[in-house]
């Protein structure tokens, strides 16, 4: 194997600016990683060798010319399918969104170039980032590196897929009730969803705009910082970015957690998560005990009203956000249709797979007249006292720890007779979204060679806490320096 491919994202962008290898070296090296390995893995859905180089030509140019080539200089990103660019199909994993070009890039994939990654091309995901195993994407499913007969998770299993194997340094995902955080556990990665509002999502297509959040997947903290500091803050072309300082996050990796208090919900280590998996975890708080941390136990009460009150906000969102795609404006168009509604239905019919098609219907049915006030107004408010309750547990810790997900990947299609045991696979990570704090997932150990998360939970724009926690831990341990054996 090429030693490349083994580099975190700093260490491959340190060796570009010191001349010790060509940006065109790594991304050679990343493309025919992917041509070797991806018809096991197919995380990819469009790989870019043309402009990949291209790109990574401007950065050494640009080195040789003594210029400031960014920080992720020769870098390889794979960007999930749900995020524009300009000229390259974009297709949200969907037969709807077929032979749609973007005739823009999406900000966070602006920052990244202007940084000096160079991105391969896009990866797969649950169709319009709907689901928990990549299995419902519209054109193939991606397996996980580490056994190809499970599933990377999802949305943003083909972002995960991509780092775990080796075929990008560092993927962007986005996260609604888990997307990166549950992919990155089933992949042994670093996974963060910032805090909403902390990164622009101009040019992400939307699934449900008031949770849905960018963020890196990545194999360190380090990485993840770094990247971070590239895509965090404002933008004036989303509403919802923030206008606040963009901190520098790898400063805040000290590897000093002394002092921190964490604390542990008794709600995420209740019946539904594994025996084996809560075992890992408590090992792990052990571990940040011993480096310094106060261990505190907490509570999270409406934790277990989380799940339902999403599965009404996020598809009554995603039924507004999916009215758009009718066959005329772009995507996908049926030809046999006597008139406009049955172009418009006909397209969707079949443009649409079953998950996004259930989802739509339930959240039409939750907006529709009579029916608001019972179930989405209702789930607003249970949203609140989630929020509340974070907020209160914040007052007494800097952190909350628990499990990312109740087991392992499960295997392809061991899941996919049964939407209720799906969709619990999001219980732990569902509540960051409604309450619009930052999480991130790391691995804290192997379950039969499968990877174990554990996750890390803030107040509001607390990610240089979480990322300190989770780089100190990473130097503690071994744990992120495994590779499958592909």
């Amino acid at each position: 194997m090429n030693e490349i491919l083994t580099l975190t994202a700093a260490a491959i962008a340190a060796k570009v600016k010191a001349r010790e290898i060509s940006a065109r070296e790594v991304t050679e090296a990343f493309l025919a990683r992917i041509e070797a390995v991806d018809n096991d893995i197919q995380a990819f859905v469009t790989v870019t060798p043309e402009a990949s180089l291209k790109a990574a030509d401007a950065v050494d140019a640009k080195i040789a010319a003594g210029e400031d080539a960014g920080s992720l200089a020769g870098a390889p990103v794979a960007l999930k399918d749900n995020l524009c660019t300009r000229g390259i199909e974009t297709t949200c994993s969907s037969k709807i969104l077929r032979g749609f070009v973007p005739p823009y890039n999406a900000t966070v994939v602006e920052k990244l170039a202007s940084a000096g990654a160079i991105a391969l091309g896009k990866v797969n995901l649950d169709e319009f980032a709907m689901g928990s195993s990549t299995e419902n994407s519209g054109l193939f499913p991606t397996r996980n590196p580490w056994d190809l007969t499970k599933v990377p998770g999802g949305s943003s299993g083909g972002s995960a897929a991509a780092v775990a194997s080796l075929e990008a340094s560092v993927a962007l995902g986005s996260d609604t009730g888990g997307s990166i955080r549950q992919p990155a556990a089933f992949c042994g990665l670093v996974g963060l969803k910032p805090t909403y509002g902390r990164v622009s999502r101009y040019g992400l297509v939307a699934f449900a705009s008031s949770l849905d959040q960018i963020g890196p997947l990545t194999r360190t903290a380090e990485d993840a910082a770094l990247v971070l500091n590239v895509i965090a803050g404002q933008d004036s072309r989303d509403s919802t970015s923030v206008p606040r300082p963009v901190p520098d996050y790898t400063k805040a990796l000290t590897g000093d957690i002394r002092g921190l208090k964490i604390g542990v919900p008794i709600e995420y280590f209740a019946e539904g998560i594994s025996t084996e998996v809560r075992a890992f975890v408590t090992t792990a708080i052990g571990i940040l005990r011993g480096l310094g941390a106060e261990i505190i136990e907490v509570s999270l009460p409406y934790t277990d009203y989380a799940l339902a009150a999403y599965y009404i906000v996020a598809p009554a969102e995603a039924s507004s956000n999916l009215a758009r795609y009718d066959g005329v404006r772009f995507g996908a168009r049926v030809t046999s249709a006597k008139d406009h509604i049955e172009l418009f239905e006909n397209t969707r019919d079949e443009g649409f797979g079953a998950e996004v098609k259930q989802r739509i219907l339930t959240g039409t049915y939750a907006l529709s007249a009579g029916y608001y006030d019972a179930y989405y107004a209702k789930a607003q408010k249970v949203r609140t006292l989630i929020r509340r309750d974070f907020d209160a547990a914040f007052e007494k810790v800097d952190a909350i720890i628990s499990p990312t997900t109740p087991t392992p990947a499960f295997g392809l299609g061991e899941k996919s007779d049964d939407p209720l045991a799906m969709k619990l696979s999001d219980i732990c990570t569902i509540p960051a979204n409604m309450a619009g704090i930052p999480a991130l997932s790391l691995c804290c150990g192997f379950l039969d060679g499968l990877p174990v998360g554990m996750q890390l939970q803030g107040p509001a724009f607390s990610e240089e806490t979480l990322l300190n926690i989770a780089h100190t831990y990473q130097l503690e341990t071994d744990w992120h320096t495994r590779r499958p054996t592909l």
